[in-house]
């Protein structure tokens, strides 16, 4: 069984939804140093490296490279997007769902406060957005030109169906309902390698990804744009225009190579199944014990609303961060919710899926990834079930 080590002895790490082990296919021996701007040898070196890491990513995602440009992650891929489709004139409103990523969310609000028109699509119970919630907000706001609609949810493992929701907005806009046609961007970082078909990305306007959720180091990440866009942005007009600054290579270098193992088709689909096992198992004994609770309450062990990997609970009567320390001490690594906003004790995702203030305060998020072992799994259960007669 491998685990992740700290000085106190071994570690079960359930915390992948935050960031995955540095893998080691990412560390590049001798990666080019030169700036891919420069001309000299070096620099060509460097722009080789960079554009063969970029064409082996899109082969991988089934799309061209030509469409795919380097950040530094999924926060700012989602920040491009939004700030450069929003304060264009021709996008009057904007469309968020309610259990978006902070990235997306926060940075609505302050497209708010810069004077646009904002709306939230709520979401279901579930916590997933469906085309009937995408009618309801349309509705009041008609005049909408961007939505984004995340694809994984990363508190909750909530699975949205882009399918039917791109569906819906072709249909709305083949009948000639509403003034113009809406950006759909989608948030794909919880998705990427883990999910158990390829990545919906023809069916949308464009959409993020991050290195370290599939064990590439931080500060590399992806923007895919079906069509180019001019960014709000401006500095050396490195990547096409889109993203300025200079394009982090070794980085780039190191996603190709952890998407070539894990988030291909084949891999991306064993590895699918082998989460669920793991999920199954562990959902089994949640429902035995009595004082354990899914949220939402009605998911089941094998449920295709829901990513395996990203699993939401509570233990009734013990907050959950309280939790998530006992856990700590006992050597579990869990959060109780997303690791961009763990300052802020509020869980406007668990809120806008209708769960109660107190079902919110005590949710604990377990989440895996490719090196987690059943044996993990049969250790966090053994060590849930000490808690729960302790507490």
């Amino acid at each position: 069984m491998r685990k992740v080590e700290k000085e106190a002895g071994s570690r079960h790490y359930f915390d992948w939804a935050a960031t995955a082990p540095l893998d080691p296919c990412a560390a590049i021996e001798n990666p080019p140093f030169g700036n891919p701007s420069s001309r000299h040898a070096e620099g060509r070196a460097a722009r080789y490296a960079l554009e063969d890491a970029r064409e082996r990513c899109a082969r991988v995602l089934g799309v061209s490279g030509d469409q795919l440009y380097w950040t530094s992650g999924g926060t700012e891929a989602n920040a491009l997007v939004l700030y450069a489709q929003a304060l264009r004139s021709r996008v009057n409103a904007v469309l968020f769902s309610a259990a978006e990523h902070p990235s997306v969310r926060e940075n609505c609000y302050m497209l708010e406060r810069l004077g646009k028109r904002i709306a939230c699509i709520p979401v279901a119970p579930d916590g997933r957005v469906t085309a009937a919630c995408l009618d309801r907000t349309l509705e009041k706001r008609p005049d909408a030109g961007f939505a984004a609609i995340m694809a994984v949810n990363n508190e909750t493992g909530a699975v949205n169906t882009i399918e039917e929701i791109a569906e819906y907005l072709q249909k709305r806009k083949n009948t000639g309902i509403g003034s113009k046609p809406i950006h759909l961007h989608c948030d794909m970082v919880q998705a990427l390698g883990k999910t158990a078909g390829p990545l919906p990305l023809s069916l949308v306007d464009s959409a993020s990804m991050s290195g370290h959720k599939i064990g590439a180091p931080r500060g590399i990440g992806l923007l895919y744009l079906k069509k180019p866009l001019e960014t709000m942005f401006r500095g050396g007009g490195q990547e096409r225009g889109v993203r300025a600054g200079t394009e982090n290579t070794p980085g780039a270098l190191a996603l190709a190579a952890c998407m070539e193992r894990y988030a291909g088709s084949d891999a991306a689909l064993a590895g699918h199944g082998q989460a669920q096992a793991r999920s199954t198992r562990l959902i089994g004994f949640l429902r035995e014990t009595g004082r354990c609770a899914l949220i939402p309450e009605d998911r089941g062990a094998e449920d295709s609303r829901f990513s395996p990997y990203i699993l939401q609970l509570r233990i009734k009567g013990i907050p959950g961060e309280v939790l998530a320390r006992v856990l700590d001490d006992e050597g579990f690594a869990v959060s109780t919710g997303s690791a961009c906003s763990s300052a802020s004790h509020e869980r406007p995702v668990l809120a806008a899926m209708g769960v109660s203030r107190d079902a919110q305060l005590e949710g604990v998020r377990i989440s895996q990834g490719r090196l987690t072992a059943m044996d993990d799994i049969d250790a966090l259960i053994e060590t849930l079930a000490r808690v729960i007669r302790q507490y």
